[in-house]
């Protein structure tokens, strides 16, 4: 406690200390004033105030009132803590006042009310006077007198009060400011270190009497319990309160195992002063307090050592501490005289801990707050970097590794948002696929052609982006993406239908800059590449579909003949009709539910039925499939291998029939160029007509012109491997490809058939009859038969046989028909033939 007391040689300014006698009497023994005077067993007191620690004896005092100025005076016993007290003033040996007080009596009842013990008497000049003093009480027997004059005693009064006040001002506003930074802050360590300060606050008050004058002064009860256990309440908060300060859980594990023992100590003395005697559980306190403020005052140096930050504040706070206590426990036990500093040292000691721990809390918090900013600053640094990376990944998702342009989600997300913002706008998705890839990676290698992809989508964004109704599916600063990598050799693009209809020129110039030859390495290198096109709503209403509707455009046979190619719902086989009609196709073969339909060719120089091509149908079937789409879903699946087994096996049988029933006709059979690719088909056809020997000979391969060119070397094998063994062969469709005449010289075939293309409008086309004319002379020339396919009416048919075809066919004879129907219809035709004859 920070105060300071006016003291003064005996007899100087104010006050006096007596010099007094003592007797000492045991509990037991019953002594009033009479036998206390009449005792020889007196003793001189030779200190200045009586100081006997823990002691059960009844202490008596006397000392003559000494010469003051004035008559009246005051006595102080300054040591709040005694239980009873019975003062006697002896006039010339007889007793002139009694008065009895002690902090076991209501301290109303007290001769002056004050926190010590004050007795007030009158001395006259001419008369003998003696105090005597009875004193017991179960704690520290402690008996500082001094006599004043009564203006002297109250002007120090003041002045001690006043510094008084100054100490519970410090320790109040400490409460206080660190009440309210646990209030804002919730932290357990602020609210252990205001406890700690108020358990020393109420317990330093109550030891120097302040507590039981303002807070219980009608409760000496209360007054002596909160004695014996506010010393192990204050402990005990400052046990906790340096373990919590000091970290010691993470940063002193053995130590923070001592403190914890520590408590329990103290707890057990806060428990036992309520089962035993004051003196006991007072001494018991006091002597737990000492050792665990020694603790407190070893803990700090060591974490000191150890490079504990708050460490350094902490040992010099509760050293003073400490060192305050230690004196005040030192004095109760009468190892120390009473004095200013004896007196005092708690006060002083925990007043200077107070202030030194509020500061180092203070720095603490303004050190957390530091670390909180830096930890904020570092937060942000990395959400800023979290955001850059997510950036990054965003943009990676989003974009084609090599070519930097956007990628399929980009596209989708893009297409969806033009759904989204005008439905009513027909848009155009397109799918660029380079075609030629391969090869250039496989000569120039993938460094190359990487090199290649990144001209080519370069070359491409710039193309596009001149195309009328053209969408910048993403604008990057000053760049704009019209294009988007959907694949390392694939692209995609958006245009409004509309638009791009109404420039039809604009859409031809695309084009042509698309598929021309990139100049790299001084080389002009063809990406061949084809594009397809799939419309919004007419073929989907949402992105992906119409992607992979552009995709299935720009794998047909019209994108890689022109380029481009829209997309046609018949055509495309990777439907969900579609896929549901090859799994019925697949079973349709295996419980022969497909049939072979006939369709008779007429010789225009006999004017007789000379052989048939044999069509596949699919009867039974609610929805008819066209046999061009059975074809297709066949090539597409790999069923056209069993499939055209099948057919070649069902078309031998048809000939033996008709054979039987004396129709001698040939049969043609449609195979596919697939089928020119299996290692094994000529060694099939070969064993299949080994098993028809009756029929050799009488069964006609057609291989269409477009499908030899697709692969036209490996054609030309299987067909000459089929040709030596003495199977016919037929090239059909003649004129709907690109095939080269040098190539056409080099096929073992014996027969040409024209393409109905060229057939349909011969009567009102001048150019295809030009074309047929000379197609006819030319291949006469070369020993080809012709044949002419798709007649429909008797002018066609005579202007052909005008031009020397040799045979034709087409719905001007009959449709294709089921073998049974086709009997009757040949032997009504040769029934008609022969009245013709005889006619």
């Amino acid at each position: 406690m920070m105060a300071f007391t006016v003291q003064a040689s005996p007899g100087s300014a104010g006050y006096t200390i007596p010099d007094a006698d003592y007797l000492r009497v045991a509990p037991s023994e019953q002594m009033g004033l009479g036998e206390a005077l009449a005792s020889g067993l007196w003793q001189p007191l030779e200190e200045e105030s009586l100081n006997f620690g823990y002691i059960s004896d009844v202490v008596w005092l006397r000392f003559p009132v000494p010469d003051l100025p004035g008559n009246r005076a005051l006595l102080e016993i300054r040591y709040p803590q005694l239980d009873d007290i019975t003062f006697y003033l002896l006039e010339n040996g007889q007793l002139s006042k009694q008065v009895v007080t002690g902090d076991h009596h209501p301290f109303n009842q007290r001769p002056v009310i004050h926190r010590h013990f004050l007795f007030p008497f009158q001395a006259g000049p001419d008369d003998r006077y003696e105090i005597v003093l009875r004193v017991k009480t179960q704690g520290a027997m402690q008996v500082p007198m001094r006599i004043w004059t009564p203006a002297a005693f109250f002007e120090q009064v003041s002045i001690t009060d006043q510094l008084h006040s100054v100490y519970y001002g410090i320790m109040l506003s400490v409460l206080f400011f660190n009440l309210f930074i646990f209030l804002a802050l919730r932290e357990r360590m602020y609210l252990l270190y205001v406890l700690t300060t108020a358990g020393y606050l109420l317990l330093i008050s109550t030891l120097n009497g302040t507590a039981f004058h303002l807070l219980w002064p009608g409760l000496p009860e209360l007054q002596n319990q909160a004695m014996m256990i506010l010393v192990p309440t204050a402990v005990i908060f400052t046990l906790l309160f340096s373990r919590e300060f000091l970290n010691l859980r993470r940063t002193g594990p053995t130590m923070d195992l001592m403190i914890r023992v520590a408590v329990a100590l103290n707890v057990g003395a806060f428990v036992i002063s309520f089962v035993t005697s004051y003196s006991v559980a007072s001494q018991l306190s006091v002597a737990l307090a000492i050792p665990s403020c020694l603790l407190l005052t070893i803990i700090g140096p060591v974490q000191w050592i150890r490079g504990n930050p708050q460490a350094s504040y902490y040992t010099i706070a509760w050293g003073l501490l400490t060192l305050g206590s230690a004196v005040a426990a030192a004095n109760k036990y009468g190892l120390l005289p009473n004095n200013f500093f004896t007196a005092y040292a708690i006060e002083i000691g925990s007043a200077m801990e107070a202030i030194l721990l509020t500061i180092a809390l203070a720095a603490r918090l303004y050190q957390e707050r530091e670390d909180k900013v830096r930890a904020r600053e570092a937060e942000i640094a990395a959400m800023a970097a979290r955001r850059h990376a997510e950036v990054r990944l965003i943009d990676q998702a989003l974009h084609h590794p090599l070519t930097g342009l956007p990628n399929r989600t980009s596209l989708e997300m893009a297409i969806n948002e033009l759904i989204n913002r005008d439905c009513r706008t027909r848009y155009s998705i397109g799918v660029i696929h380079l075609t030629n890839l391969q090869a250039i990676t496989k000569t120039l290698g993938h460094r190359n052609t990487d090199r290649l992809i990144e001209l080519a989508a370069k070359r491409f964004n710039a193309t596009i982006r001149e195309l009328p109704g053209s969408y910048a599916l993403e604008t990057s600063g000053k760049t704009s993406y019209y294009v988007a990598s959907l694949e390392t050799d694939t692209f995609g693009f958006v245009v409004a239908t509309d638009d791009i209809a109404q420039s039809p020129k604009a859409m031809v110039r695309a084009l042509e800059d698309i598929r021309e030859p990139l100049d790299y390495l001084g080389m002009q290198l063809p990406l061949d590449p084809r594009t397809g096109t799939a419309i919004y709503p007419d073929h989907a209403d949402d992105a992906t579909t119409l992607i992979r509707r552009a995709y299935i455009a720009q794998g047909t046979e019209d994108a890689r003949d022109r380029g481009l190619a829209f997309y046609q719902p018949s055509r495309d086989s990777y439907s969900a009709d579609r896929l549901t009609l090859v799994s019925e196709l697949r079973a349709a073969l295996q419980n022969d539910e497909l049939r072979l339909y006939l369709q008779p060719k007429l010789s225009l120089k006999s004017h007789s039925i000379v052989g048939l091509e044999a069509l596949i149908r699919w009867p039974g079937r609610e929805t008819p499939v066209r046999p061009d789409e059975i074809i297709a879903i066949a090539e597409q699946t790999g069923l056209i291998k069993p499939l055209t087994r099948w057919v070649l096996e069902n078309a031998l049988q048809l000939r033996a029939q008709l054979h039987e029933q004396g129709f001698p006709l040939d049969i043609s059979v449609n195979i596919s160029p697939n089928n020119l690719r299996e290692p094994d088909f000529p060694i099939f056809v070969q064993r299949l007509m080994s098993s028809y020997q009756s029929v050799r000979g009488a069964i006609t391969l057609e291989v269409t012109e477009t499908s030899m060119m697709q692969d036209p070397v490996n054609s030309l094998k299987a067909l000459n491997s089929l040709h030596s063994t003495g199977i016919p062969l037929s090239i059909d469709d003649f004129g709907s490809g690109y095939s080269s005449l040098s190539y056409i010289k080099q096929l073992p075939a014996s027969e040409i058939k024209i393409d109905q293309s060229l057939i349909t409008e011969l009567l009102s086309q001048t150019d295809d009859r030009v074309i047929v004319r000379t197609t006819i002379e030319m291949c006469h020339s070369l020993g080809y038969l012709v044949v002419a396919e798709g007649v429909e009416d008797d002018a066609t048919l005579a202007l052909l046989e005008e031009m020397g075809c040799d045979m034709i066919q087409g719905f001007v004879l009959t449709p294709p028909l089921p073998f049974d129907e086709l009997t009757a219809w040949l032997r009504a035709f040769d029934s008609e033939d022969s009245a013709r004859q005889l006619g």
